[in-house]
């Protein structure tokens, strides 16, 4: 089957929800889902979920439902599960630490692979079995790395991205509130926990459910 590559952004981010939940399916020994079903478990209208998988071909029947075990292994070569991203985590404070830990265990293809922070202290020491540099340290130890998790202090995000952007990192996680200027071929995601939450107490209480 030929993939299309070039997927509306906004598909693109749903793959992942798909493919967790159709890993959970087959983990209970599920072999057939209903558009609905994924609908219902993924909160995505049945109507974007089928226009989602068109762009991959036809990989249902209508009346038949999709089979789990074929949907997960398409997926799961799509989104090049079976490939380990390494990523750089700048910044060992509260947010930083606990991401360590976490170390997104319920993906098997993508890896906090060592972290850096200013603190001496922590230098040299293991979080969640990831080893701590000190950031003077960055150059030396990041290796080949393209991808960083940025958790430092807004005042810091911006020269540590560009010491991360001289070194080979070609997309940055920013969990902080600083807006950074970066080259256009640098892709950068925005995760600011504080406008999210401000957002959906905003929507709790102006779009109720039910």
């Amino acid at each position: 089957m030929k993939v299309q590559r070039k997927i509306p952004q906004a598909t693109a981010r749903r793959l992942p929800l798909y493919y967790r939940f159709l890993s959970n399916l087959h983990n209970q020994g599920k072999t057939r889902v209903s558009s609905k079903e994924l609908s219902d478990a993924v909160k995505v209208d049945s109507a974007t979920i089928r226009r989602d998988f068109s762009y991959f071909g036809a990989l249902g029947k209508k009346g038949y439902g999709y089979n789990v075990d074929y949907l997960l292994e398409f997926f799961k070569t799509t989104l090049a599960q079976d490939e380990v991203t390494e990523v750089a985590l700048i910044g060992v404070g509260n947010l930083g630490t606990a991401l360590l830990n976490y170390n997104f265990l319920r993906n098997n293809n993508t890896k906090i692979a060592m972290a850096f922070d200013r603190s001496k202290k922590k230098a040299g020491t293991l979080i969640g079995g990831v080893p701590i540099y000190h950031i003077d340290d960055l150059e030396n130890e990041i290796g080949n790395v393209e991808v960083a998790i940025l958790t430092v202090p807004a005042s810091a995000a911006q020269e540590i991205s560009d010491r991360l952007i001289a070194n080979g990192v070609k997309g940055i996680l920013n969990f902080t509130p600083a807006r950074l200027t970066i080259p256009e071929h640098i892709r950068i995601h925005h995760i600011d926990l504080s406008v999210e939450l401000q957002s959906f107490v905003y929507f709790l209480k102006n779009y109720p459910l039910q």
